[in-house]
């Protein structure tokens, strides 16, 4: 089951991180249809938030056809967004981790990295297009 978190300078509604949450864990496979997502009532009582903010979130991803609400029952997911390259995951991520190691000895802080990580993303996405 999915554990949601709040980040407070992520620059997004606490709404639509929980929507991108739950599309990550379905794109990268840790979210499989049938699963339930965490019932309202224990998303609200962990994070300290609305419970229409979760409302919000869940009727979104609805909307998008990933899950389905089961009134008395709970939310759960009625497709991915997971792709045929799954097992390439492994490695990628093994090479990440070498990565944000390589980045953290060099001195960088979290934010720097993330800083380099996304200028880097979109500049290669661009040069990708052109």
């Amino acid at each position: 089951m999915i554990e949601f978190h709040l980040d407070g300078g992520s620059g997004l509604s606490p709404y639509q991180q929980l929507v991108r949450q739950v599309r990550h864990a379905l794109r990268l496979g840790l979210l499989h249809e049938g699963d339930q997502l965490p019932k309202v009532k224990d998303v609200v009582a962990a994070l300290a938030i609305n419970p229409n903010t979760v409302l919000k979130a869940y009727r979104e991803l609805e909307h998008d056809g990933l899950v389905t609400a089961r009134p008395g029952v709970g939310t759960f997911v009625t497709a991915t967004l997971a792709g045929g390259s799954l097992p390439a995951l492994g490695p990628l991520r093994q090479d990440l981790r070498r990565w944000l190691g390589k980045a953290r000895r060099a001195g960088l802080d979290e934010e720097s990295i993330e800083a380099l990580f996304m200028t880097t993303f979109r500049s290669s996405a661009r040069e990708d297009i052109a």
